[in-house]
C-alpha cells in the first residue's frame, strides 16, 4: 500500500495522520508544503477525487486577509499559497482524504 501524507511539519493533524499509519506499521512517504509545494498535476489529481471547497482551509490567516471578501481563481491561488491547502491530505492507491480521518483510513486498510 503506497501512502502519501501532504502537509507541514508543524502541523497537529499531519503529525496525527504520520503516528496513524506508523503506529500500524505503513510506510508513508510524506511531502511537507513549506519544502516544497503541490505540482499542478498534483493539485488536479487531489481535485479529482474531492471538491475544492473541501480542499481550501477558510481558517486559515492568508485566507481570511487576502481571499474570503474577493473572487480568486482557487486552483492558481493553492499552487501559489499552499498554506491555503486543508492538511493532512493522505493519497493511496487512488484514493484522496482531507484533515484527520483514522475510520476512513482503518477502511482503506481493511481492504
Amino acid at each position: 500500500m503506497n501512502i502519501q501524507i501532504i502537509g507541514t511539519k508543524k502541523c497537529r493533524e499531519t503529525r496525527k495522520a504520520e503516528r496513524f499509519f506508523k503506529e500500524r506499521g505503513i510506510k508513508f512517504q510524506t511531502l511537507d508544503l513549506k519544502e516544497k509545494g503541490l505540482a499542478k498535476g498534483e493539485l488536479r489529481s487531489i481535485l479529482s477525487k474531492v471538491s475544492l471547497d473541501d480542499l481550501i482551509n477558510t481558517e486559515a490567516p492568508l485566507y481570511k486577509k487576502k481571499f474570503a471578501y474577493m473572487d480568486f481563481d482557487a486552483e492558481e491561488e493553492l499552487l501559489e499559497h499552499p498554506e491555503l491547502l486543508r492538511t493532512p491530505i493522505v493519497r493511496s492507491e487512488g484514493r484522496v482524504s482531507i484533515g484527520n480521518v483514522p475510520a476512513l483510513w482503518k477502511s482503506w486498510l481493511e481492504n
